[in-house]
């Protein structure tokens, strides 16, 4: 016989929302290292001590986190879906009836009291902070990486930037463009590289035009993370532009902010040939005492047959170096302005030499450059054999793992919000639901164990 389903007539349920949400749901651990009492603290003086009471910041954190732990990208979703879904209503404490803040409350705080605030930074460090109170963090060895995001940005409505001037914005400009502007002295955009971009968006200045993955161009951001490589915990995160030079310089930040906020310096720090720059290693190695397990970015190795610079023996005490033949190569010894010196062989040396072909067939005289900061390459070179440098190797990959969560189950593979501070912000939020997350996986609270009757 057909059964057929009948709306029940009770008119009143006992109904506990606690119930009914599993001790194991991915909410009810993450509620466990959530601790928000320092997000009120933090925002009370951006608010005002009369009128009508605000939504609660707390609720709105509470729902971003959701957002970006389960990859709900839209705000207008975000609403739909908490006031539907039991877990997330019992993870915003709504209860049943709760009312859901509308979409557009958050633009309004994320553009106003979240930004004059920077909570979202003090949530991220609050989270990590749990973290080295869990014992996640073991601060001896880092990897730093970067990972481009495409832009909310859209080339046909892009501009050659021979043609962009920052003259020609109006006063009347998007918020985005207003970030673009005051970012411009900042080393992670506007300061990164004089190299004007190839386009420019009009609607998001500060993103980059890139072709970095060898495919259809687009216009990005970059993520930058520094992780603790024992549990692959982002001890910092960072927007910059989506070059090199400003993938470096927010290294440097981020090395420098966790030292000042969580006490934290790393024995090694490992990353690949990008960060391998002669400025940079010099700052690892004479600054910060850090072993820089980083393949040096290194162009002396020559590909026509003719010797390379490390055919050459360097002799430190005498500041030369010596060719295959051991005749000398000396300097000047002034500080060029480039920073380079130039080792100069004698004509009379080389015009004879039988080992001129394969030397400086088309100069008169071979010459080397040898970086002012070259003693901090050599330092990185002599790590690239030890077993060290091997494991950090293998532990680097643990960030690229964690730009493909981000990217993949997160989500995050385009923004949705323009300018600098939309990248920070979200980039901010994504790091931080992914230490929740790891959180959640390695310290699950275990259920009390009933008693015996």
């Amino acid at each position: 016989m057909m059964g057929m389903q009948a709306a029940p007539e009770q008119l009143f349920y006992d109904f506990c929302l606690e119930d009914h949400v599993p001790g194991d749901n991915l909410l009810r651990r993450i509620d466990d290292f959530l601790d928000l009492d320092d997000i009120r603290r933090e925002l009370k003086p951006f608010y005002r001590t009369i009128g009508r009471p605000s939504v609660d910041p707390a609720l709105m954190i509470r729902m971003l986190v959701i957002g970006y732990c389960f990859g709900i990208r839209s705000e207008r979703r975000l609403c739909e879906e908490v006031h539907l879904n039991l877990a997330y209503r019992w993870f915003c404490r709504l209860g049943l009836d709760g009312k859901v803040p509308d979409h557009s409350t958050f633009s309004l705080n994320r553009n106003g009291r979240f930004r004059q605030s920077n909570i979202l930074r003090h949530l991220f460090e609050t989270v990590v902070q749990r973290c080295l109170a869990e014992g996640l963090v073991g601060g001896d060895g880092f990897a730093v990486d970067a990972s481009l995001i495409q832009a909310d940005a859209n080339k046909r409505r892009s501009v050659p930037g021979d043609e962009w001037s920052v003259d020609n914005i109006r006063g009347h400009a998007s918020k985005s463009v207003k970030d673009y502007l005051a970012t411009l002295d900042d080393a992670a955009f506007g300061a990164a590289s004089e190299v004007t971009p190839k386009f420019i968006s009009p609607s998001d200045p500060a993103a980059q035009w890139t072709g970095a993955l060898r495919g259809a161009a687009f216009f990005a951001y970059a993520t930058n993370y520094l992780i603790d490589t024992e549990n692959a915990i982002i001890v910092d995160v960072e927007a910059s532009r989506a070059i090199r030079q400003a993938e470096v310089g927010a290294a440097r930040t981020m090395i420098e902010r966790t030292e000042e906020r969580f006490a934290l310096k790393p024995k090694r720090l490992a990353g690949d040939t990008a960060y391998g720059a002669a400025p940079m290693l010099a700052w690892l190695v004479k600054e910060k005492g850090i072993a820089p397990h980083i393949p040096v970015f290194d162009r002396s190795q020559r590909d026509d047959g003719t010797f390379s610079r490390a055919t050459f023996t360097f002799d430190q005490k005498r500041n030369i170096y010596v060719c295959p033949q051991g005749k000398t190569l000396k300097t000047s010894g002034r500080i060029p302005s480039d920073n380079t010196y130039r080792y100069l062989a004698s004509t009379h040396d080389c015009g004879p030499c039988p080992l001129k072909p394969q030397c400086c067939p088309n100069t008169p005289q071979r010459k080397i450059p040898r970086d002012i900061n070259e003693d901090a390459r050599d330092v990185a070179r002599s790590l690239y054999e030890t077993p060290a440098f091997a494991q950090s190797r293998r532990e680097r990959k643990k960030v690229e793992m964690l730009f493909a969560h981000l990217k993949r189950i997160l989500k995050l593979g385009r923004l949705r919000l323009r300018g600098p501070c939309g990248a920070r912000d979200e980039f901010l939020l994504a790091a931080t639901a992914q230490n929740l997350r790891k959180l959640a996986k390695l310290r699950p609270k275990l259920p009390p164990t009933p008693q015996p009757a």
